[in-house]
């Protein structure tokens, strides 16, 4: 007797399978895999060749699962203490983040006939790079200990945690909520933003010790576990849940580390595969033509602004030209927040949905593309320090050596 739960397995089984091809071709031609899985998606989805009506709610969870590991995996990299050093060093480079990127999506909503919110909407659109989509391509081409990563993280943390006071505030016009009220709710996110990060600073090596355990099994549960756990109640406080993830990677630091970075990564690889699958099903190619110009003169122009905003942010930090073109490169990519964003004003203007579609699966694949290739933009020869490995300083080695380190 057949049921609903084999046509599940059988798709979630072909889906797998497919993904495992890609990512097979993907290293063949030398270019990251997220690109392709985000192709299958679009062939999956509404519009595409084959529908996937058993499996896609299971595959919007296991997105959502994905980009918290992406970004729990990213924040083991990172300390507390440099965290908020490298925030306090990017703090002119977020600035020129929101100037550069903001306007060109709130200039063209104007120009597309939008109303003034739903062009406040497509400048957010604009300016949030996608978290967890650079935090794969980073991994992937295997550039996490290079000097300009962490700007390309200052970036994109500042980026987070503007969204804590952008998301209730267009939410709250949008959907006609009090001044008071969206000022209690941006005050609540702030404060647990800074009560987080100062818990970490002070108890991150002790809550480490605690969450450490000589059994596997138990490690990997208590580690997932927690981050589930942190991330979803943090975006029940209208915070990010990557944030959340992130933060919790940040709070962890010496042994923990380097066992997590073990039992993470297979997980990791599976459910960020399944967040950019997720990603493709929810666009209908049908709907992209009718946007595609604008969708490719606004990708365009966020080119050029989110590679001058790596390459200012880089330099800042003394980093040579090819670190620069690096973080520029890497800044590019637009993804789940871009989204979330969009998705706010659908109901007021129908064509956001799909622009933001368009506009997001352009600087996709042309962000991973350039951050593959980006060593190729600056034309002098790399600098001594590079040569010790193709992208990686001399701070970057130290950095390096002190994960390896009981203590962070």
């Amino acid at each position: 007797m057949h049921t609903a739960s084999d046509l599940f397995v059988i798709e979630l089984g072909a889906v797998v399978l497919v993904l495992a091809i890609v990512a097979r071709l993907a290293r063949r031609i030398g270019l990251p895999a997220l690109p392709l899985y985000l192709l299958v998606g679009l062939a999956l989805g509404d519009g595409g060749l084959v529908e996937l009506p058993a499996s896609t709610e299971f595959i919007e969870v296991g997105a959502e699962i994905g980009v918290i590991l992406m970004l729990l995996m990213l924040g083991l990299e990172f300390s507390a203490h440099e965290l908020i050093d490298n925030v306090r060093r990017s703090t002119l480079a977020g600035i020129v983040d929101l100037v550069l990127n903001f306007p060109p999506g709130f200039l063209a909503g104007l120009l597309l006939g939008f109303d003034p919110i739903v062009a406040v909407l497509l400048g957010g659109v604009t300016y949030i790079s996608s978290s967890g989509i650079v935090a794969k391509l980073v991994a992937d081409l295997d550039r996490i200990g290079n000097h300009e990563t962490s700007v390309i993280l200052s970036v994109l943390v500042i980026e987070d945690l503007a969204m804590v006071l952008y998301l209730p505030i267009v939410s709250g016009v949008l959907f006609g909520g009090s001044l008071l009220s969206t000022i209690v709710t941006v005050t609540v996110s702030l404060l647990v933003v800074i009560a987080v990060l100062g818990a970490a600073y002070v108890f991150g090596d002790r809550l480490s010790a605690i969450a450490l355990s000589q059994s596997s099994e138990a490690l990997l549960l208590t580690l997932l576990g927690g981050t589930l756990l942190f991330s979803g109640i943090a975006g029940r406080l209208n915070l990010s849940t990557a944030v959340g993830a992130f933060v919790v990677g940040v709070a962890l630091s010496g042994d923990i580390v380097s066992h997590a970075r073990g039992l993470l990564l297979p997980l990791r690889n599976l459910f960020a595969a399944v967040f950019f699958v997720f990603f493709g099903l929810q666009v209908d190619i049908r709907l992209l033509s009718d946007v595609a110009v604008a969708a490719v003169v606004i990708a365009v122009v966020t080119i050029a602004t989110k590679f001058a905003t790596g390459w200012i942010g880089a330099g800042r930090a003394a980093i040579g030209k090819p670190g620069r073109a690096r973080a520029g490169a890497a800044l590019i990519a637009h993804g789940e927040f871009s989204i979330v964003i969009a998705e706010l004003g659908i109901t007021r203007e129908s064509d956001l949905g799909a622009l933001a579609a368009a506009y997001v699966i352009i600087l996709t694949l042309v962000g991973a593309v350039l951050y593959q290739y980006s060593d190729s933009i600056t034309l002098r020869a790399p600098t001594r320090s590079a040569r010790l490995r193709p992208g990686t300083s001399r701070l970057a080695l130290r950095t390096r050596r002190r994960r390896r380190s009981p203590t962070r």
